[in-house]
């Protein structure tokens, strides 16, 4: 029997924190999806076009566009035209500025959850995290297994 793969383990992981943070959510009062909060925090960071919050998040242009169809019917999002006219830009409504005040105390928790995680673990999990998408980003998984497949001597 094999152990989990990362890909089984990151997925793994990833539930769990994502169920975590729904519940949360849920007790808090608000409708309000996990998958929601990088596209928040892209916004509030000036990122106001699809475009820019891929750039910003390192989630791809479909995860980015579903997310923001989900938040535009959730009212919490609308879209408005730019000048060029080629893109829309988007802006957090009414409904989701109420959110953010909620949300803004939230993510203060979440970070402080994430570093007593980081401590119990003994890893600096975040960092961890990102090295390995800066190293898959310079040489992908696909060229990684092939180059695994070439040194592997024979059986």
């Amino acid at each position: 029997m094999h152990p989990p793969g990362l890909g089984e383990l990151l997925r793994y992981v990833g539930e769990l924190v994502d169920a975590g943070a729904a519940q949360r959510y849920r007790e808090l009062g608000l409708p309000y999806r996990p998958r929601y909060t990088p596209i928040l925090r892209a916004l509030i960071a000036g990122h106001a076009t699809v475009t820019e919050i891929v750039a910003h998040s390192r989630l791809t242009q479909g995860a980015v566009s579903q997310t923001v169809a989900l938040m535009v019917a959730d009212g919490l999002l609308a879209r408005e035209g730019v000048e060029d006219g080629r893109k829309s830009a988007l802006r957090v409504t009414e409904r989701g500025s109420a959110m953010l005040v909620i949300l803004q105390n939230h993510w203060q928790d979440t970070f402080a959850a994430i570093e007593a995680l980081e401590a119990e673990t003994g890893h600096p999990l975040r960092l961890a995290l990102e090295n390995a998408a800066d190293a898959l980003e310079r040489t992908g998984f696909a060229a990684r297994l092939r180059l695994a497949a070439q040194e592997r001597k024979p059986t």
